[in-house]
This record gives structure tokens, C-alpha cells and sequence, in this order.
């Protein structure tokens, strides 16, 4: 395309010369013909590399919808293993795909930024290259914010060092590790890439009474240059209530990379904050009854009068994970049934 521009535009400062009166000389007028045809292949050529833009911003949605559906089902299997089921939750090949799309939306920007060049050197009327670049150009972007956005994720709940505590229960006074991680392995590398956390950002209010302090430690974000290029980052938060309210600690992380500028945000799933061991049965009680019955972590702050109520199959389900997160062995169906009469009768 820039050969067939560069010709055009070599053939019209040689041939073509407004203000001259040379309507009856035919061999200007087959120069004009020469130019005309030019014109006209060169327009087709624009229209045919645009249409191939589209084409590909179409696959690149589908496969983005696509993504989106295998890391819904990450964060699903994620869930559970919170709750103790036996599931996979390793990120390797979700980051393969999410960086390779990465890459090739990057690779379409750059195509796009060279139409764009082109359009400043050679432009005639219904150049399509005027009406259809910027919106090509906006098309991705959109689809570059939601990638990103998307591939930012929590690889590891907020944990306890203590193997016996169950994960997502916090307590005062004691460190943590959690670990947020971009799928996308593209940034640039002048750019430092660094956390900040932050507990309950979207402000909601919490009840109760005998306000503590809650440190964060060992906390990072996994996504710089290297296999392990683990960026730590740390968070002093005013102190918090302790009850049975569930709480969400945010990751936020300036993203910069070919231009494009985003803040990429991703919250933990609930997590309850406890000051003495007498409380941890309501606390994972208050964890299990939310992981168990909502996939969405930001409902935690919907206040509700009562507990919703769970269907028998989905809770002896749910215990038998408890069971086999520490034994090794799921619940059998006589064990589930004795359960199921002595909470029923």
C-alpha cells in the first residue's frame, strides 16, 4: 500500500499542472487517465487493507469473549479451592493466550498508526482512510481496556502463613500474603509497575464495635520482565471494625505500554477480619455461606436481613470439600445422609 501510494504520488507532482489549459493535448490527457487509474487502484487497495482491519478486530472480539469465558471458569475453580475442593487453579496457559492476543491487538495498533501516517502524505476526497482509521483506532482501544482490565487478576487469596488457618479469615495483629497477577507480560519497561492496596475502596460502611489495626505483608503484583518478577507493594490503612462483615482488599496498578495508559484494578474475594481465635467459626461461617451461594465478590457489600438459604445438595457438597481439604477424603453418600438428619431430622 505505501508502494502504490508513493507512485501516485511521484506520478502526480511529475505529471499533473493545475491552471494549464491543456484540454486538447492528448498526450496530457492519457497522463490524467494514468493518474485517474492510479487513483482508483490505490483507493481499492485502502478499502481492501481497512476491510482486513475489521476482520481481524472481529476475530480478535471473539477470541477476547472467548478468554473471558475460560478465565470466568479460572475464578470459579479458584472459589472453590478456597472452600477446599480439589481443583486446578494454575495460570500458565491463560497467560500464554491473554499475551499472545495482547501482542497481536499491540501489532494492530501499529497498523493502524501507519494508515494513519499515510493519510497525512496522500488524502482526496471520500478517503476512506479519513472516515474509517479513527474509528478502527477506537474500536481497539476499547478492546485493549477490556483485555487488560480483564487479565488483571488475583492469583492468590489472602492467606494466613499458618497452613491450618483456612484461607480468606484474617487476623489483627498478624501478616498476610496475597498476590495479584497481569496475564498480559507486555509493559514497558521504563514504566515501574507497583500495587497499591487498599481495603473496602469502594467506601461502604462497616458496624460493630472495637476498632483494630490490620497490617498487609508479602504482598505483590506478578507480571514484570522476568518468570518471577514479583513487584511487592504494602498498605497502612486506618484501623477497622471487627465483626462478621465481610471485606474486600483492592489491587490497583498503573499500567503504561505502545502509548496506550490505563489503571487496572482487581479486588480479592471477601475476606472477614477476626482479633481472637473464638471467633474464626462465624468468621469461615460467614466466608463458606458467601463463596458457596455468590461468584460476584463486590455483592458482599449488599446489606441483607438474613442469610440466603442454600439447597441441601449444594451445601453437603461444599462440606464434603471441607473434609477432604484436611483428610484427604470426601464425605460418602451414608456420611452426607447422617449429616442431613441430624441438621433436618
Amino acid at each position: 500500500l505505501e508502494d502504490l501510494q508513493d507512485a501516485f504520488d511521484f506520478c502526480f507532482k511529475v505529471h499533473y499542472q493545475p491552471g494549464e489549459e491543456r484540454s486538447n493535448d492528448p498526450q496530457y490527457t492519457r497522463q490524467l487517465q494514468m493518474l485517474q487509474a492510479k487513483l482508483q487502484n490505490l483507493d481499492q487497495q485502502r478499502r481492501r487493507v481497512l476491510d482486513q482491519m475489521q476482520q481481524l478486530l472481529g476475530r480478535s472480539e471473539t477470541l477476547r469473549e472467548l478468554l473471558q469465558q475460560e478465565l470466568g471458569a479460572w475464578q470459579e475453580r479458584q472459589q472453590r479451592s478456597c472452600l477446599g475442593a480439589p481443583t486446578n487453579t494454575n495460570l500458565r496457559l491463560l497467560e500464554t493466550w491473554f499475551t499472545e492476543l495482547g501482542q497481536g491487538l499491540f501489532q494492530l495498533q501499529k497498523l493502524l498508526q501507519a494508515l494513519s501516517d499515510l493519510r497525512l502524505k496522500v488524502t482526496y476526497e471520500r478517503d476512506p482512510l479519513v472516515a474509517d482509521t479513527p474509528l478502527l483506532q477506537q474500536r481497539l482501544r476499547e478492546q485493549l481496556t477490556h483485555l487488560l482490565k480483564s487479565a488483571f487478576v488475583v492469583e492468590q487469596q489472602p492467606s494466613t502463613p499458618n497452613p491450618c488457618k483456612r484461607p480468606l479469615v484474617l487476623r489483627t495483629g498478624s501478616k498476610f500474603s496475597a498476590r495479584a497477577r497481569l496475564l498480559v507480560r507486555l509493559h514497558d519497561r521504563s514504566h515501574r509497575m507497583e500495587a497499591k492496596i487498599h481495603i473496602d475502596r469502594s467506601g461502604k460502611g462497616s458496624k460493630g464495635a472495637g476498632e483494630v489495626g490490620v497490617g498487609l505483608g508479602a504482598v505483590g503484583t506478578h507480571g514484570g520482565p522476568g518468570p518471577h518478577g514479583d513487584h511487592g507493594a504494602t498498605s497502612s490503612q486506618s484501623p477497622l471494625v471487627v465483626t462478621e462483615e465481610l471485606h474486600l482488599i483492592t489491587f490497583t496498578l498503573a499500567y503504561a505500554y505502545c502509548g496506550l495508559e490505563l489503571e487496572l484494578e482487581t479486588s480479592t474475594l471477601p475476606v472477614v477480619i477476626i482479633s481472637n481465635n473464638n471467633q474464626f467459626s462465624s468468621a469461615w461461617a460467614s466466608i463458606l455461606w458467601f463463596n458457596m451461594l455468590s461468584s460476584d465478590p463486590k455483592a458482599s457489600g449488599t446489606p441483607q436481613p438474613s442469610p440466603p438459604l442454600a439447597p441441601w445438595p449444594r451445601l453437603a457438597e461444599v462440606l464434603s470439600w471441607q473434609f477432604e481439604s484436611v483428610v484427604e477424603r470426601g464425605l460418602s453418600r451414608d456420611h452426607l445422609l447422617m449429616l442431613a438428619e441430624k441438621l433436618f431430622g
